[in-house]
């Protein structure tokens, strides 16, 4: 399993994703699932994927070295694609051709057709903008009213993002709460874990702004999640009992 989120503000964008992998309780591993392609001046596009590994390194392999346009005739791949729209068109249509090449087997082995992932940046010229690509290669866009997405084990963090992200929320707010999401999720399930990598990008900028793995032991994650806990702890306790009672 694993968690991603990505968050869009007035400001720019923000993407967070672990890197845990496992196939049981004795078979855990890192493999990196945020993917930046970057043409400074041009372009920024961002991918962070979950679900089957097999089948979302297959997709952004197929998506980086490109699928043959039927009607031109011409390579194309998500850094050729006009606007963050057709990138996003482009990237579901690369998980759909590994459907029909890998899904009939996967599926009679039992094993279901996996794969979710996030998708956003810039193209010099459009907007800023933010897709989750499901299994069938179809997508959602988040907007202003709803400015977050969520791939993978996502129930844990979603609260606090519905609480406290709004799309007028400050960047590097928005990156401290996603990062409260986080910690929040791996606390509650072992299937995410780290390092954890993050992406800031600034709207309009078309280069990335903040690009860092956090690992095991940093002083900045460790304070967030014992700041986070004492606050709901007084949080919790400032809040009056319930007044209910058995009738006496």
């Amino acid at each position: 399993m694993t968690y991603c989120c990505g968050i869009l503000v007035r400001e720019g964008l923000v993407l967070i994703a672990d890197t845990r992998t496992n196939a049981g309780l004795d078979n855990i591993a890192t493999f990196r699932k945020l993917h930046i392609l970057e043409e400074p001046g041009e372009r920024l596009v961002a991918v962070a994927t979950a679900g089957n590994l097999a089948i979302s390194q297959a997709v952004l392999s197929l998506a980086t070295e490109g699928l043959e346009n039927a009607e031109t005739g011409k390579l194309e791949t998500l850094m050729t694609q006009p606007s963050m729209f057709r990138v996003a068109q482009f990237l579901g249509e690369a998980v759909r051709e590994v459907y029909r090449t890998d899904g009939p087997s996967l599926e009679q082995r039992g094993n279901g057709f996996d794969v979710s992932m996030l998708v956003a940046g810039q193209v010099r010229g459009g907007r800023c903008r933010l897709f989750m690509v499901y299994a069938a290669g179809n997508f959602i866009e988040a907007t202003s009213d709803t400015p977050y997405l969520q791939i993978g084990e996502h129930k844990y963090g979603k609260p606090i993002l519905d609480r406290a992200v709004t799309y007028k929320t400050d960047l590097f707010d928005a990156l401290k709460i996603g990062l409260i999401s986080m910690d929040s999720t791996m606390r509650s399930n072992l299937g995410v874990g780290m390092p954890i990598d993050l992406l800031v990008y600034r709207r309009d900028s078309l280069e990335t702004e903040l690009v860092y793995r956090i690992e095991p032991g940093d002083a900045y994650f460790g304070s967030l999640r014992d700041s986070w806990s004492q606050a709901l702890r007084a949080a919790h306790l400032a809040i009056p009992l319930p007044p209910y009672r058995l009738p006496e």
